[in-house]
């Protein structure tokens, strides 16, 4: 058995970030657990720039964004354990001192074999995975080239293979937009980017700089509705769909293409989480959180895309720096007395917010709300209800499904709520 006082999962940016700030906040015994070869996360692919304008100031590549926080966790009080998978989480069945309960993280790696860590804190961190072919029911043959975007992205910037030379990309997720332009940049065509809501899912500059800026045409409202070819793919038809995301007969667009890129949307890895017995929002499919991202299993803290799918990795630093700092907290003042938690609902036009709960007693500057809306809005208002009363707005020039947003509400008029927080996103005449 091996001791210490954090157990990060998994060191991508949300794992560094979260173990650099637990030991600035004074935990002493931190390890990290990855099950890649190297830390950094998705980041090491993301060759491309504009990561770090909010977290650093300045716009780096994600290998440099990732460097930046591996040289943070270096020195005293952090041990990096590479290629060690983590296989569980078990809670001790009873609290020891300061009320703290223990938890063993089972891992195996190829150096060590099996092992069990106990800590007193643990930190989940294990980012997202994108979804595939076969939960999105992509009809037609199965022939060889047909790729996650994020997979193609690996290939190419890591592997260095193009893994295609005339590309059709269903789904407007930020990595799709970003592949388009790599292939792009690496001498491929891309035929056409198909999206089947009527609205982008990726970030408005992604839309600008990596298809028109490449003339690369997008249709929206469009879903591929036949692969065609049994070795490789010589083709795929995109169709137009209706209000009921079926395909409108006789709007069929032929493409003649050897690969067909999937950007479909992003998973948490939550294969831990629900094993742990650790309770989960059906709308993020991460776990749910408090204001301190502390999960239903105390002393378990959760962060980053394993928690909901961001946009910025900006975000995910400074969700997970909060993490670690509340992880550090619990294990240096023990587990804090529960006072009246309360709710935070989604109003209109409002998908999920991330925390779920919080308690206003320990709210001491304010409290941050992150979410995502159901639809686009030109001018809107997000706004803050208790019971019915409304207290706090925050108005927006433009909002979308495809950007997260942020608010933080000041404890002033957090202290209005007399309940349950309920926020929505209307529509308003202007923005002043």
């Amino acid at each position: 058995m091996t001791y210490c006082d954090i157990a990060v999962i998994g060191a991508g940016p949300a794992g560094l970030a979260a173990a650099a700030a637990a030991r600035e906040a004074g935990a002493g015994n931190i390890i990290i657990i990855e099950r890649d070869k190297e830390p950094g996360g998705i980041l090491n692919q993301c060759i491309h720039n504009g990561f770090g304008l909010h977290r650093f100031g300045e716009e780096l590549s994600g290998p440099e964004y990732a460097g930046r926080y591996i040289d943070m966790i270096g020195g005293e009080g952090i041990e990096l354990r590479l290629g060690t998978m983590a296989l569980d989480i078990s809670p001790e069945p009873e609290p020891g001192e300061g009320g703290i309960r223990r938890k063993t993280v089972y891992v195996v790696s190829e150096a060590r074999g099996f092992e069990q860590i106990s800590a007193s804190a643990v930190v989940l961190a294990m980012g997202c995975r994108e979804r595939n072919r076969g939960p999105i029911f992509v009809p037609g043959d199965r022939g060889s080239g047909v790729f996650s975007a994020g997979s193609a992205q690996r290939y190419l910037n890591i592997e260095g293979y193009l893994v295609g030379k005339r590309v059709v990309i269903l789904g407007s997720g930020d990595i799709g937009l970003i592949m388009a332009r790599r292939m792009t940049l690496e001498g491929a065509t891309v035929l056409a980017v198909a999206e089947i809501m009527p609205y982008t899912n990726g970030l408005s500059r992604n839309v600008a700089q990596c298809l028109d800026d490449f003339g690369i045409p997008l249709y929206l409202s469009h879903t591929v509705t036949n692969v065609i070819g049994s070795g490789r793919i010589e083709g795929v038809v995109i169709s137009q769909v209706d209000e009921k995301m079926q395909p409108i007969p006789g709007t069929e667009k032929h493409f003649d293409c050897d690969t067909l890129l999937l950007s479909v949307g992003l998973v948490p890895e939550n294969e831990l989480t629900r094993a742990a017995g650790i309770t989960i929002d059906p709308r993020t499919n991460g776990a749910k959180v408090n204001e301190d991202m502390q999960t239903s299993l105390e002393g378990v803290f959760a962060c980053g895309n394993v928690l909901h799918v961001h946009d910025l990795v900006d975000y995910v630093s400074a969700e997970s720096e909060r993490a670690g700092r509340a992880a550090a907290e619990y294990l240096l003042k023990g587990a804090a007395a529960k006072g009246e938690e309360r709710i935070i609902e989604n109003g209109a036009n409002v998908g999920y917010t991330v925390p779920q709960r919080f308690d206003p007693e320990r709210i001491s500057k304010s409290l941050e709300i992150f979410f995502r809306v159901r639809k686009k809005i030109r001018a809107g208002e997000i706004t803050v209800y208790s019971e019915g009363e409304k207290i706090a707005g925050f108005k927006r020039e433009f909002l979308a499904p495809a950007e997260m947003q942020k608010i933080s509400i000041p404890k002033v008029l957090l202290d209005r709520a007399k309940g349950d927080l309920t926020v929505s996103a209307e529509e308003i005449a202007e923005v002043n």
